[in-house]
């Protein structure tokens, strides 16, 4: 690998979690991370990664753990073999976030995992308190669901855009019939929705009640002074200094997910050409590849693939 490639690590969330998923790092030297994130978060990690059933790990709190969890094993172990080379930034979609703030130094792991299981807990609540739910837009890019989304509430609807994830890759989220209505217009306007199953509206107003929840820890919390440059996901901006990220992630929960827009200010303004996803499944992956198409991508998701790249 040459040392002149500009890296960024690139974080996935919530929704990528599944049974078994900590096993291919069980017999690792990393592996005694899980025992310090269970003593953090007051949660069995070990039973999360590698015993719990699919249904289990829908529960929003319980999943935030879990591909936290995955994520520091899997980016422990890369970095141990090597294959991460010249990190010029990092980033994370949603709950991945926090797991780039911890690599980036922005937080020690204590704090991040106590962090992710505030927030598992706050957006579980949230979501009970204001039901509802979430979807796919594709065929459509993101201006077009905003004007459409912008229709449904002129109609009295509640849905907004969630996430901006790539070119024709679109979520959705707000009451289910909110949801339903902006639908039927995408699909008026040549866009398909596929339904998500997850607990929440997600990254919309709905999830005021989260934000408001989890506010006393985030501010509660010593971020780093000064630290390796992380894009967020509410401006798509690098930052590289800890007192921005209580206000970035309070506004995360309520604010569209910019990982379009985050990707390109990854590649073309901070000049990283390999992006390297690190943790369970590879959906990163594949928005990278339709975003910044002359991009390196590397995904790092089990323990066989760190293994071929360091054969």
């Amino acid at each position: 690998m040459t040392t002149d490639v500009r890296t960024a690590l690139v974080f996935p969330g919530q929704g990528s979690q599944k049974h078994g998923m900590g096993e291919t790092w069980r017999d690792t030297e990393s592996w005694s991370l899980v025992a310090e994130i269970s003593e953090y978060t007051g949660i069995d990690a070990e039973e999360l990664l590698l015993k719990a059933d699919d249904e289990t790990l829908k529960r929003t709190d319980l999943a935030q753990i879990a591909v936290f969890g995955t994520e520091v094993l899997a980016y422990h172990e890369a970095r141990k073999a090597g294959v991460l080379g010249e990190v010029a930034a990092y980033a994370g979609h949603s709950l991945g976030e926090y797991t780039a703030l911890y690599a980036a130094g922005a937080l020690g792991l204590a704090d991040a995992a106590r962090l992710v299981a505030a927030r598992g807990r706050a957006m579980r609540e949230s979501a009970e308190q204001s039901p509802g739910t979430m979807a796919a837009v594709v065929r459509l890019d993101g201006e077009a669901v905003e004007e459409l989304a912008e229709r449904a509430r002129e109609s009295g609807h509640q849905v907004w855009v969630a996430n901006i994830n790539a070119p024709g890759a679109v979520v959705i989220s707000g009451t289910a019939e909110g949801v339903a209505a902006l639908s039927e217009l995408a699909a008026e306007n040549e866009g398909k929705v596929i339904r998500i199953p997850v607990g929440g509206a997600f990254h919309s107003p709905l999830m005021a009640a989260a934000a408001s929840a989890l506010e006393t820890a985030l501010r509660a919390t010593d971020f780093a002074a000064e630290h390796a440059p992380v894009v967020a996901n509410v401006d798509a901006r690098p930052h590289t200094g800890g007192g921005v990220w209580p206000d970035l992630e309070l506004r995360q929960l309520t604010s569209p997910v910019r990982w379009q827009q985050g990707v390109r200010t990854l590649f073309e303004e901070l000049g990283c050409t390999r992006f390297v996803e690190i943790g369970p499944g590879r959906q990163l992956t594949g928005m990278i590849r339709r975003i910044a198409k002359e991009a390196e991508t590397v995904p790092v998701d089990t323990s066989a693939q760190l293994a071929k790249l360091t054969a």
